[in-house]
């Protein structure tokens, strides 16, 4: 009997293009469509029926892709997730993309086969028509990241206040030569706060020198590998704005190594509260995420788009916190004095 990976190969196609031809074919370009359909015509293929109704029916699962699960940020929006989901019968499936773009189309290709009832994309790196396009016939909602002008519920935070606000605090504190280090330039929170980061540096007129911004990828060792290039200048920065609390991580050690001292020689800011960002010495001035009611608020959105309910918004923004801790604060000793009597 025919299978409809033989169509695949028949065809030099995927077997997930092969299901879309025959249930979605509106996804599928006309050229393509053609292709399979005449393999399909020729060795007379009929799909199996039960499987068929199968896949057409619910599954009761559910996909988050991340775009690294080795992140510590992503591990209270997946609880906030999950524990919306299971309350209402429905299992996580877990997509790891490890901030690989054709990860991520993969990762689609589930919900295109129907072996998922919806999804929500922690990462959005994908093209912007297309992500309109399926979200036309498959639920699907953005949480953390987003795409302007994007059609699709987004649950987030105002990346580019946030960062205004890390940076105003940083000039409070008397700094003018203040760093920012980026994440991957190409995602899109990358560029929100370091604009925020620019608005704060213009709005109190000091310059932004360019040999102060530099780009990471996101983890600590491009933290602490940027820092070092900022600490190599001639004239080296007093303070820094990382773009997430691994890198803020990153760039003490750096400091540390160069005999500097957080935050007397060097004020530190982070982003996302992670546990780390408190434990570690110091501990981390950053900028505060309600990651778990993040998560929260993408599964019950999903669960609308599933059971076909009206929203009334597509784009929720949450309320940032800056929590201020010792890689900013200058710790003052008070020493206790006795009189002689």
């Amino acid at each position: 009997m025919m299978k409809m990976s033989d169509v695949a190969r028949l065809a030099n196609v995927s077997p997930a293009t092969v299901s879309r031809v025959l249930c979605h074919p509106e996804l599928v370009s006309e050229e393509t469509r053609r292709k399979v359909l005449k393999v399909i015509n020729q060795v007379n293929y009929k799909p199996h029926i039960v499987a068929r109704q199968f896949r057409t029916q619910e599954t009761k699962n559910i996909l988050v892709v991340v775009p690294d699960i080795t992140s510590n940020f992503f591990s209270k929006v997946l609880r906030g997730i999950e524990h919306v989901a299971v309350k209402n019968g429905y299992q996580v499936i877990l997509g790891d993309t490890e901030n690989c773009i054709e990860r991520e189309k993969e990762y689609v290709n589930l919900l295109l086969q129907k072996q998922v009832d919806g999804m929500v994309l922690l990462t959005a790196r994908q093209d912007k028509v297309r992500l309109e396009e399926l979200s036309t016939h498959f639920p699907i909602v953005l949480a953390c990241e987003y795409i302007d002008g994007l059609n699709v519920p987004t649950v987030s935070i105002d990346n580019i206040s946030s960062a205004r606000k890390a940076t105003e605090h940083l000039i409070s504190l008397g700094h003018t030569k203040i760093a920012h280090i980026t994440g991957a330039i190409h995602v899109i929170l990358s560029r929100d706060r370091l604009r925020g980061f620019q608005q704060a540096m213009m709005s109190h007129n000091l310059v932004v020198e360019p040999l102060y911004v530099q780009e990471g990828d996101f983890s600590f060792d491009s933290g602490y590998h940027q820092m070092m290039k900022l600490l190599a200048l001639e004239v080296p920065p007093t303070a820094v704005f990382a773009f997430n609390d691994d890198m803020a991580l990153g760039a003490i050690k750096a400091a540390k190594e160069f005999g500097l001292t957080v935050p007397n020689d060097l004020a530190v800011v982070g982003f996302d509260n992670i546990k780390m960002s408190s434990i570690n010495e110091p501990s981390i001035t950053t900028i505060d995420q309600p990651k778990y009611e993040i998560g929260q608020k993408a599964m019950e959105i999903l669960l609308k788009l599933i059971n076909r309910e009206e929203l009334h918004k597509k784009k929720f923004v949450f309320k940032d916190e800056l929590i201020v801790r010792g890689s900013t604060q200058i710790k003052i000793e008070v020493k206790e004095t006795f009189e002689m009597v």
